[in-house]
């Protein structure tokens, strides 16, 4: 009887975990649908934006414009966006993993964005000049705050590169770590002959470029924060799922083993009776 007690124990205890992981599965689906429409709606915005920086950068001979010039690297700048809390399953701990292999040293500045991304840097040794506690209540002015002090520090020489890292939201079952060159900006080379763009700028295209370029690397980690957040709430409701369908399971069998501890309780008790009458006989 003591035995068929703690697996009922068990039970309750199981079936409890089971409704606070089919609540949060419900809480992340709710917040997937919102989060992936506005990813969707974001990424042809900054898609059309950097095939207008690249369309006047290669069209604009000898620029002197500071984003452009590639330095030989010795400080690198990561701007890194991980998710506010965890339960994710692989979500934060692949960002940081793709940090640490990209950087190979802890001798960088980070600008963390995420709750997630400050604690794990930090213990790691990076030098975090900067963060935002919360992706999913970080705006678009946090975003070019964020961008600004990253083209400071390239600006002043302070940090040679910056470099992007989030995940890209693919699907709703497969999200991918990047790791993305901010600065200096990488123009897509091309073995055809240039030709002159079809668009006039004015009052130049160099200085249309160092007014568009600023509003490009807003907009980058902007739409990276988008798409984080909604591959964080993507891989959040997986694993809740994961863990719900894992409970049921688990209920199961515990089910099973119980009834047959019952079944095999009454037996004896069934066996102690029938020895008892006969013993009386």
């Amino acid at each position: 009887m003591a035995g068929m007690k703690e697996i009922k124990t068990r039970i309750k205890s199981v079936e409890n975990t089971k409704q606070i992981t089919k609540a949060m599965e419900l809480v992340s689906s709710s917040k997937f649908r919102k989060a992936k429409e506005r990813a969707e709606s974001t990424r042809a915005y900054f898609e059309t934006l950097y095939e207008t920086v690249n369309d006047i950068a290669k069209n604009t001979s000898g620029s002197k414009n500071v984003f452009l010039k590639e330095r030989n690297v010795k400080k690198v700048c990561y701007i890194v966006i991980a998710g506010d809390r965890g339960l994710a399953g692989g979500y934060n701990s692949n960002i940081i993993k793709t940090v640490i292999k990209h950087s190979n040293s802890n001798n960088h500045n980070v600008i963390a964005i995420g709750k997630k991304a400050n604690e794990s840097l930090s213990k790691r040794g990076y030098n975090v000049v900067d963060f935002i506690e919360s992706v999913e209540g970080a705006s678009y002015e946090e975003a070019d705050k964020v961008a600004k002090l990253a083209m400071e520090a390239f600006k002043n020489g302070e940090v040679d590169e910056v470099n992007l890292v989030y995940t890209k939201f693919v699907s709703a079952l497969a999200q991918e770590p990047q790791v993305m060159k901010l600065l200096p900006v990488s123009i897509e080379k091309t073995e055809k002959k240039m030709t002159k763009s079809a668009v006039q700028y004015l009052p130049s295209a160099d200085t249309v470029l160092g007014y568009i370029l600023p509003k490009y690397i807003s907009g980058s980690v902007y739409g990276a924060i988008c798409e984080s957040f909604a591959s964080e709430q993507a891989a959040r409701r997986t694993a809740m799922e994961s863990a719900t369908d894992n409970a049921n399971e688990m209920i199961s069998k515990l089910e099973l083993v119980y009834n047959r501890a019952r079944q095999a309780a009454v037996t004896q008790e069934i066996s102690e009776i029938v020895a008892g009458a006969s013993s009386s006989q």
